[in-house]
């Protein structure tokens, strides 16, 4: 999301069941910006309990990290509570 709207999330994340997280696997430049956001978003003790699936779009390009990469880019191991 754009950052201007960053500060909103935990307000629309609240009362919901699951949070899709969206990474634009192709731009390896803003992995870690999308990694210090979801960590962010964890750390919320209104979110604390509500699963996250990390998704990795344009895969179809030629320069999208495998899922391998994406899981160890997004510390998506550190956070196996939260994270799917």
């Amino acid at each position: 999301g754009q950052p201007r709207f960053r500060s909103m999330w935990e307000q629309y994340c609240q009362g919901v069941n699951a949070i899709v997280f969206v990474i634009d696997s192709a731009d390896h430049e803003k992995l870690g910006a999308a990694r210090t956001e979801l960590r962010n978003l964890l750390e919320k003790p209104p979110l604390a309990s509500i699963p996250v699936l990390v998704l990795g779009n344009k895969n179809d390009l030629p320069e999208a990290l495998p899922v391998e990469n994406i899981i160890d880019e997004m510390y998506v191991l550190k956070f196996p509570k939260y994270c799917h």
